[in-house]
Order: C-alpha cells, then sequence, then structure tokens
C-alpha cells in the first residue's frame, strides 16, 4: 500500500493566514501529523487587495508586464517558504521524507465558464504563485496550478473540495460538507461519492472586510461585535441584488469575490447610515442564508440526506451557525421571492437533521490540497462530478522539483490565465 506525507498549503481569499498541515496518506487513510498557521500582515493584505484591482481582467502578458505584480509575488513565495521551513524546523521534519508540497497559490480572478458564457467572454482564472520558486527555497517538491487543467478543458475549475470531502466520509459518512470560508462551498457525499458539488457565495468575505474596515480587528470572534446589532431586511435584500446574477445560477458554479460587489454593499451602508453593529448582523445573517439558499438550488432529483457536516472558521461564529440551522427550519427572515424555496427545502429535510462540526474541520483546505498532491503523485483523475460523467482523463496539476541556483521564474502566473488560447 502507497504512503505519502504531504505539506498542504492554503492562503485563501479571506487572507486571515497561511495555513499549513503536514498530512500521512495510507491507501484511503488520512491522518495529520502537524499544522502550522502563519498570519498576513496587514501591509500583506492590503498588497494583494491593490493587486487584485490591478489584474482584474488582463492578460497573462499584461499582468507579467507589472513591476508589482513580480515584487508582491516573490514577497508571497518567500514568506510562504519561510512559514514551510519554520514549521520543519519546529516540528522536526527531515524534508527527506516529505513527498511534496500541495501549493494553491493565491487567486486573484476568476471567470469560469458559468460567468464567461453568460457574457459572452472566454473563461479564465488566475493564481499567483510559482511551485519552481517554492520548490527551490525548501528543497521539497511541489506539486502546483490546480484549477487550470479543467478550466481549459471546459470546467469551472473550483471548487475542488468535493473529492476531499468524499474521502473524509469514508469515516465521517453520507452527508452534505459545508465549508464556511471567505466563500462557502458544499457537496452532498452519498456512499463515499460527491454526487454534486457547488460554491454557494460569501460567507466570511463581508464579515471580515466589514470589520478590519472598521476595527482594529481582522474578525468578529464569536459574533461578539454583531450580537450588538439587528438584522435589517432591506441591507439583507440588497445584498442578494447585487449579487444576484451569481445566486441564481444553476448547479454547479464557482464564485469569486469580485461577484458579490462588497465595495458597492459597504457604500450603500454608509449612505443610509447603517449602524455598524447593524451592518455587521446582517452580513453575518447573509452567511448563512446564501448557504441555505443554496441548498435550496439541488435537484429535486437529488434526496437529501439528514446529516450537515461543517467545515471552516467561519461557522464558529455562533450567530451564522443558530442562523442556519433556524432557516433550515423555515426560521428567520426570509425575502418574500424565497419563501417558497425555503418552504420546499424545509419539507425535503423535513425529521431529524444533524448539523454538526466534522472531525476533520481543522485546516481542511490545506488538506484538500496534499490529497490533491497525491492524486496528482498518482497520476490520478481528481473526482469531481461533471469531470467524472464526462469520461475526460483530466489530472489536476503541475510538478516542480528543487533546483539549486536557479533565479529566473516562468510560472509566476498559472497556464489558464486569461490569454492561455494564445500560449
Amino acid at each position: 500500500m502507497e504512503k505519502y506525507r504531504i505539506i498542504g498549503n492554503m492562503t485563501g481569499n479571506s487572507m486571515d493566514a497561511l495555513d499549513f498541515v503536514l498530512t500521512e496518506f495510507e491507501g484511503d487513510k488520512m491522518t495529520d501529523i502537524c499544522t502550522f498557521s502563519e498570519p498576513y500582515s496587514a501591509a500583506m493584505q492590503n498588497k494583494i487587495e491593490e493587486l487584485r484591482r490591478q489584474v482584474y481582467n488582463k492578460t497573462y502578458l499584461e499582468i507579467e508586464s507589472l513591476p508589482l505584480f513580480h515584487q508582491i509575488h516573490d514577497e508571497y513565495i518567500r514568506g510562504i517558504a519561510e512559514a514551510v521551513n519554520e514549521m520543519c524546523k519546529i516540528n522536526r521534519l527531515d524534508k527527506t521524507h516529505i513527498d511534496a508540497i500541495g501549493f494553491h497559490g493565491k487567486t486573484l480572478d476568476h471567470n469560469p465558464p458559468s460567468k464567461a458564457h453568460r457574457n459572452g467572454d472566454i473563461p479564465y482564472t488566475l493564481q499567483m504563485g510559482s511551485g519552481q520558486m517554492l520548490a527551490d527555497l525548501t528543497g521539497i517538491k511541489v506539486v502546483y496550478d490546480f484549477r487550470s487543467a479543467l478550466l481549459m478543458n471546459g470546467f469551472e475549475g473550483a471548487p475542488l473540495v468535493p473529492p476531499h470531502n468524499a474521502h473524509i466520509a469514508l469515516s465521517e459518512g453520507d452527508g452534505i460538507y459545508y465549508n464556511g470560508g471567505n466563500t462557502s462551498n458544499f457537496a452532498l457525499v452519498r456512499n463515499n461519492v460527491a454526487l454534486i458539488g457547488s460554491d454557494s457565495g460569501p460567507f466570511n468575505e463581508y464579515i471580515d472586510a466589514f470589520v478590519r474596515l472598521n476595527t482594529d480587528q481582522s474578525f468578529d470572534e464569536g459574533g461578539k461585535l454583531g450580537s450588538q446589532g439587528k438584522i435589517k431586511q432591506k441591507l439583507l435584500q440588497r445584498i442578494f441584488d447585487e449579487g444576484e446574477g451569481f445566486y441564481r445560477g444553476p448547479l454547479p458554479k464557482s464564485g469569486d469575490p469580485a461577484y458579490y460587489h462588497k465595495q458597492e454593499i459597504f457604500a450603500y451602508v454608509s449612505e443610509q447610515n447603517i449602524a455598524f453593529a447593524d451592518a455587521l448582523r446582517t452580513f453575518e445573517y447573509s452567511a448563512a442564508y446564501i448557504a441555505a439558499y443554496t441548498l435550496a438550488q439541488i435537484p429535486d432529483n437529488i434526496a437529501l440526506p439528514k446529516q450537515i457536516i461543517l467545515f471552516g472558521g467561519g461557522w464558529k461564529n455562533p450567530l451564522v451557525l443558530d442562523d442556519f440551522k433556524k432557516l433550515l427550519q423555515g426560521e428567520g427572515i426570509i425575502l418574500p421571492e424565497h419563501k417558497q424555496m425555503f418552504a420546499d427545502l424545509q419539507a425535503r429535510l423535513s425529521g431529524r437533521l444533524n448539523v454538526r462540526y466534522s472531525s476533520f474541520g481543522e485546516y481542511m483546505e490545506a488538506r484538500l490540497f496534499a490529497d490533491m498532491a497525491r492524486y496528482r503523485l498518482q497520476n490520478k483523475v481528481w473526482e469531481i462530478a461533471e469531470v467524472i460523467s464526462s469520461g475526460k482523463n483530466i489530472v489536476c496539476g503541475e510538478v516542480a522539483e528543487p533546483v539549486e541556483g536557479r533565479n529566473t521564474y516562468f510560472d509566476k502566473v498559472n497556464l489558464a490565465a486569461k490569454g492561455w488560447q494564445c500560449r
């Protein structure tokens, strides 16, 4: 039986921290050996936000001509390499016994088929991150650029997590596996197969950004700030209306922070003089609302399981978790145009419903990329439902072996960045 030890890394859109987990895979059994987390500095958060604005809708050639891109990219990769090296030092890890690093890179722009074709555009996705540079700086093989092969073959490129949820289901059982990160996404798993998986929409996206904008905190720990406010239905309606093109889209679909019009929402809060606590409480409610709304979009011919298994730090906000549970029971504020959808969802979930946090909930997104790296090393297709049903043999990820003395890198932009058809 093949055994792998792989470090998984995730640097999500929320930009709260660099997360790492060393996972041992022995057949289908997964065991986390150790973890490490390094908070983002406020300066790096601001730099990446500015870079995201500058590269939006640009081709890879235009991006590679931006001096700011190379400056921030190199600082970003060096930070990840330093964190990996520190993780190995603290935990006394022998790098020669680590098979690879599964590295996702930083998503800066995303225009998948579900959005591009609706607007008459050509699909692309943009992740920043040279796997070769990271390999050279750590001395460990790197598997990276997991999304490009999917998108270049006509698939969404996100979410990538459903097959990993199916692997976790070997020990946790059938259910809806729901991740509450910057964007929420779910997978419905039955008999250890992810039948359907999709992004839902903003989860921590509004919450964390609004807290950072108005306080010296990075998130609403324990829902303490939001608990002082009241849900404003008009703001909830505005949130949904701004992202309606995405929310109403059929499953599966993949989201991006640019779709949710965060700045327009914040401007509306200011224009309407909505109190900070009220706006924050509404953003927290909207996270739960959009997550529940998306479950109502699951086709009627797919039976909904009675277990919902949660991942991600966003669910640790008790306000969001309580809102979600109540919405599944048909309680809470429901927008008029959604009342029938929520009533139908409640009927489909009727009876005992177990909503709980996963025993694999910590570092799930980082472990996902360790799992994907394992599949790449085994030359196996990542088992996304649409890919399997298409019959296409798509193996995700590029591989970089460490090389001494290299100082020029040509993989800072992923293969499926805008303009990829001309490469």
